[in-house]
């Protein structure tokens, strides 16, 4: 069984909006990019995303992500093998809460920020605010989910809401 990816177009916005879109698109120079995505995902797709992750660095791009297993890990992977010190990795609590799989890549992270202080919250909570912060300090996000993967959705909701690019992949 193939498993189809959608991308989903950010809405139409405004001209002052849509040409700020373009700009960023066109810019040659390296850019901010997030790349976010699920926790459960396809060993066939992390590959894919670990080589779109070394593609995106390799061309001087700074890559932002979180510390999960899936869709992270694999950006993670990808990013290292580039250029470790063009990632930027934030935790949505301390690595003590992290799981213990990922705790050894995160390790080697060069750039890697927690946060303590979200640690009595529950996960979900604690990732919208990572994903929150991640989405602030990007310029576009590439993001892999399911169509019931709320805290992506809604990522991806703030970050066009901030005219940030937005390129969508869903798994199912």
């Amino acid at each position: 069984m193939s498993q189809s990816i959608d991308v989903v177009e950010a809405n139409a916005p405004g001209l002052d909006e849509f040409l700020q879109e373009l700009a960023t698109i066109q810019q040659t120079g390296s850019k901010r990019i997030a790349l976010l995505g699920s926790r459960h995902v396809p060993i066939t797709h992390q590959h894919l995303i670990e080589m779109m992750s070394y593609a995106l660095v390799l061309a001087g791009n700074r890559l932002m992500t979180s510390g999960a297993t899936g869709t992270n890990a694999a950006a993670i992977r990808g990013a290292m093998r580039a250029d470790p010190n063009l990632l930027t990795v934030v935790l949505p609590q301390s690595m003590q809460r992290q799981p213990r799989e990922s705790r050894k890549q995160l390790d080697q992270v060069m750039h890697l920020v927690e946060k303590p202080e979200n640690d009595h919250l529950s996960l979900a909570e604690a990732s919208s605010l990572c994903n929150q912060e991640i989405i602030d300090r990007c310029q576009q996000l590439i993001c892999f989910a399911f169509h019931d993967s709320q805290t992506l959705l809604q990522t991806c909701q703030l970050a066009e809401e901030q005219h940030k690019v937005v390129t969508l992949f869903y798994f199912d």
